[in-house]
């Protein structure tokens, strides 16, 4: 049985949506990120960066996010092309997300909505580029079904995360139709329903 060390966050819920979608038998422990648990003594001997979420397999235990999906994929052949240009095409996006779209759409959430003193410099630069990554993305997915070309793969579900939760960085989908496209799509799938589901659940659950 796998472990997935999580909460109710855009970082969280791509491993429930990747296992559900794959079809693998996982247990969902809750680490309240509100209560700092994240930081306990007991989490950090998991993982010493103190992140959700995190993914143990048997004497395996990975951190972040787009190492969690790698893992997955490879372990199962799913999700992940073999075919080279499918396999480079998905693992692009997913460094797009990974080092553009999430760190742009939180530092974006944070400078509006919970910084404790308000730095408008700091809210233009982040929104401003939470703007442009979606403006490329809808133009990317004009073109193309999915992130990697005609199927969902990692690369789609690490970008689900974050644009499940735009309104955090004050991201819509007004006058990208791609991109509402997409997610609908994303949102439709049964395991994404799952997946979404479960890591709700975390938010009221507590630990067994």
């Amino acid at each position: 049985m796998l472990t997935v060390y999580a909460f109710s966050t855009p970082n969280s819920v791509k491993i429930p949506i990747a296992l559900e979608e794959i079809g693998l038998a996982y247990h969902l422990h809750r680490v309240d990120i509100r209560q700092g648990e994240q930081k306990s003594t007991d989490f950090l001997a998991l993982n010493p960066n103190g992140k959700v979420p995190l993914l143990v397999d048997g004497d395996l235990r990975i951190a972040e996010s787009g190492a969690i999906l790698m893992h997955l994929a490879e372990r199962t052949g799913r999700l992940l092309s073999t075919e080279p240009a499918k396999r480079t095409k998905t693992i692009e996006w997913l460094f797009v997300q990974l080092s553009g779209t999430g760190p742009a759409f939180g530092q974006s959430g944070y400078w509006q909505k919970l910084a404790p003193n308000r730095n408008e410099p700091a809210i233009a630069r982040y929104q401003a580029e939470a703007n442009r990554l979606a403006v490329l993305i809808d133009a990317h997915l004009g073109a193309n079904e999915w992130f990697a070309g005609d199927e969902m793969t990692i690369a789609d579900i690490a970008h689900f995360g974050w644009f499940w939760r735009r309104e955090f960085a004050g991201i819509t989908f007004d006058t990208r139709a791609n991109l509402a496209r997409w997610y609908t799509a994303m949102e439709r799938r049964p395991a994404v329903q799952r997946g979404i589901a479960a890591t709700l659940s975390l938010a009221e659950a507590t630990n067994e």
